[in-house]
This record gives C-alpha cells, sequence and structure tokens, in this order.
C-alpha cells in the first residue's frame, strides 16, 4: 500500500488518529517560529485534513492547501464548509502546483518522512515562497522503529538534523534554524509500537 492509499483510507478518522500522535502545541510552535501576521498567504504542503490550515485562518491568513489525497481534502472542505480563504489543490509536494515566489509562508507538518525526495520537496517550498518568506516544518527525528514503515507505509526512519539544515541552506534559505519542538510523537497513552517520545524536531529558513 502507498501512503496515498493508507491516507485515502483513514481520511475519516485522521483528526482522532492524529490526535493520539502529536498535540496542537506542535502547531503553535510552528506558527510562532514563522512570524504569522494577518493578511499573508501560505501554501500548507501535506495538509491533510487541515490541521496547519485551522491555525493560519484563525490568525487572518489565506491558504493554499496541497495534498495528494483527494479523500483528505474532501474532509477538510468539510470542516471549512464555512470559510471562503482556503484554495484547495490536489498535487504531489515534489511537484507543486502553484506558482513561483507567492507565498509569504510555507509549512509542512510531518510531511517529509512521506516523500520520495525531501530534498525535492524542500526546493519545490523555497520556488513558491517570496523573498523573504518564510518556511517551516516538522517531522521525526532519525529513529528504528520499522512499525511506522509498515504501520503508516512511512519512507524515511525520520532524518538527522544537520541533513536538514544541509537540505535548507543547499536550497538557498538563509537563517536556517533545526531545533527541538520540545514535543513527541506520540501521546502519553497511545504509542506506536509501545515505545514513547519519538522527538519532533522544527525547521524553518527565510528565502
Amino acid at each position: 500500500m502507498s501512503s496515498k492509499q493508507y491516507f485515502n483510507e483513514v481520511a475519516r478518522e485522521w483528526d482522532s488518529i492524529r490526535e493520539s500522535f502529536y498535540s496542537e502545541a506542535v502547531r503553535e510552535k510552528a506558527l510562532r517560529l514563522a512570524a504569522v501576521a494577518a493578511g499573508g498567504l501560505a501554501v500548507d504542503v501535506g495538509s491533510g485534513s487541515g490541521f496547519i490550515t485551522e491555525g493560519l485562518v484563525q490568525r487572518g491568513v489565506k491558504v493554499i492547501a496541497v495534498d495528494r489525497s483527494e479523500a483528505m481534502l474532501s474532509e477538510m472542505r468539510k470542516k471549512f464548509a464555512d470559510r471562503d480563504e482556503i484554495d484547495y489543490r490536489v498535487g504531489e509536494a515534489e511537484d507543486l502546483p502553484v506558482e513561483d515566489e507567492v507565498a509569504n509562508y510555507v509549512f509542512a507538518n510531518m510531511l517529509l518522512h512521506h516523500v520520495e525526495s525531501p530534498t525535492r520537496v524542500i526546493g519545490e517550498m523555497a520556488r513558491v515562497l517570496k523573498p523573504g518568506g518564510r518556511l517551516v516544518f516538522t517531522d521525526l527525528d532519525e529513529h528504528d522503529l520499522k512499525e511506522l514503515q509498515e504501520q503508516h507505509h512511512d519512507r524515511w526512519p525520520g532524518f538527522k538534523r544537520e541533513a536538514i539544515k544541509r537540505w535548507l541552506t543547499e536550497a538557498d534559505l538563509r537563517n536556517v534554524v533545526v531545533e527541538s519542538t520540545g514535543e513527541s510523537c506520540c501521546a502519553e497513552t497511545v504509542c506506536v509500537g509501545g515505545v514513547k517520545g519519538l522527538s519532533i524536531f522544527i525547521a524553518s529558513g527565510e528565502k
């Protein structure tokens, strides 16, 4: 099963599944690091059912939500049926259906470990940023839990922070920061493989 098939299958339950893996504190740290301000435009890459988008529209930001899963975007449309500031687009993270240099912010939450080419995705996210715009994403630190690949069809077992910093720098981003969120992948009572405390990092850079 591909990750697209997996997310299409779990789309209706994804919000509750997500809550068992990481908290809204991860989103708040990402939005704070980006210094999000009302009136801007953000691209939410791998938007899923709208975890990051929800925080953005609450702050007065327009959003282009991109996801490869039609089912996820369908659930997202239902959730935000009363909002008109979201542009939903089906597409791949490696080839974003977004014009060059249009976004003030680009976000990706727990996406990178699902893609074939993380460096290409980072390059695409940098491409759609305006000069002075900020890219922020979260993901897992490197781990050895094969269960994540088996159960959730992850492509990568997390990442070394040094590699992430290098990739952001190679994408011509400046003021690169890669640090711990202080949060873990699993809630206290529900953890993949019975293991607690898979650490989540946050990475950012400016164009």
